[in-house]
């Protein structure tokens, strides 16, 4: 019985234990979106709530991942301190949509199991990104919708709320300028687009007026990798759009076998060019490396159809890639050393 016990409790032990090599390997990327984003249109002031706001995030799931934490963990405490902030176009920070609501999108995906959960349309749960790791966890499904999600949002005890809680006077202004325009804001894009996406749209980045989706991906100190991604969508957004990030293998995806990626953009692009799966195809595939398989798609694969936007990507050595084919990005990374960096403009 000893030596069952012994051997029982050897495995248990590898089961857990951190994967060698894996420990000193542990990162976590974010971004909180891209499109124009200059120092031009940008105060010092807000810049600098950007920052502290991205820093904060990193901080956060970087000590998750430093006690032994996931990198799924990881990834969930990461985009509930963006989800939390009205800086960003997630959870507080949403647009709104034509009837004047805030719908929520979310999803996140475990390389280990290729398991994955994503929420659509929601609208009173506080951390949509939560409730896209419920729906992974605790259902056989992948991707709920609206009321229903909501329902299991409440039986499985998340944080509801008054939509009103996702009420900010900036979003609503943004609201009320493309409803007189009957024109389509996106995230940080501004000027006449129409030749790229066929919409002629306003000038969204305004001071006071900055959107963005957020999105984190982690590799723990076992050697898994996460992704997750958090938006309010599109602003004047009608007939219940939904955009890449809530879609498995466009906005969002994770692979230990390759990478975990997480996306921003004109969702549609991102949607028809499967932009998450397509980095990991090509490192399984084509045998690219990391950051050559994200150039690849957002440098010159999205760019060919019109597509602007960017995305974070991490494999399992740490490598980091976050290409962007727009003006800038809000993005940052934070290594096992705990040395950081955040970035937002091209330069």
């Amino acid at each position: 019985m000893k030596k069952i016990a012994t051997v029982l409790i050897g495995f248990l032990w590898a089961m857990n234990a951190p994967a060698q090599g894996f420990k000193n390997k542990i990162t976590l990327v974010i971004h909180g979106g891209a499109g124009t984003i200059t120092r031009q249109n940008m105060t010092p002031e807000k810049e600098k709530a950007y920052k502290q706001t991205l820093e904060m995030a990193l901080k956060t799931g970087y000590a998750v991942l430093k006690k032994g934490g996931t990198s799924m963990d990881a990834v969930e405490a990461t985009i509930h301190v963006m989800e939390d902030s009205p800086l960003f176009n997630a959870g507080k920070g949403a647009v709104f949509t034509h009837d004047g609501k805030n719908e929520l999108d979310a999803a996140v995906m475990d390389g280990q199991n290729l398991k994955a959960g994503a929420a659509t349309g929601v609208t009173t749960v506080r951390s949509p990104i939560s409730l896209a790791r419920k729906i992974m966890d605790r259902s056989e499904h992948v991707m709920m919708a609206g009321k229903g999600a909501e329902e299991f949002a409440r039986k499985e005890g998340l944080e509801i709320v008054d939509p009103s809680y996702f009420y900010t006077e900036t979003r609503w202004q943004g609201l009320q300028r493309a409803l007189e325009k009957e024109k389509t804001e996106l995230d940080h894009t501004e000027g006449d687009t129409t030749k790229k996406t066929g919409l002629n749209q306003e000038n969204i980045f305004t001071e006071g007026n900055k959107f963005g989706t957020v999105g984190a991906v982690a590799l723990d100190q076992f050697g898994n990798l996460a992704a997750g991604t958090s938006t309010g969508g599109m602003t004047n957004k009608r007939y219940g759009r939904i955009g890449d990030a809530p879609i498995i293998g466009a906005g969002t995806y994770a692979n230990n076998a390759t990478c975990a990626v997480s996306a921003t953009g004109h969702g549609e692009f991102f949607i028809r060019a499967v932009v998450g799966h397509d980095v990991s195809a090509l490192m399984e595939y084509k045998k690219l490396p990391l950051k050559a398989a994200a150039n690849e798609v957002v440098m010159k694969k999205l760019v060919k159809i019109g597509g602007e936007g960017g995305l974070i990507a991490l494999d399992r050595q740490g490598n980091i890639a976050m290409p962007f084919n727009s003006e800038g990005m809000y993005r940052g990374y934070i290594k096992a050393d705990g040395s950081l960096e955040v970035l937002i403009y091209k330069d």
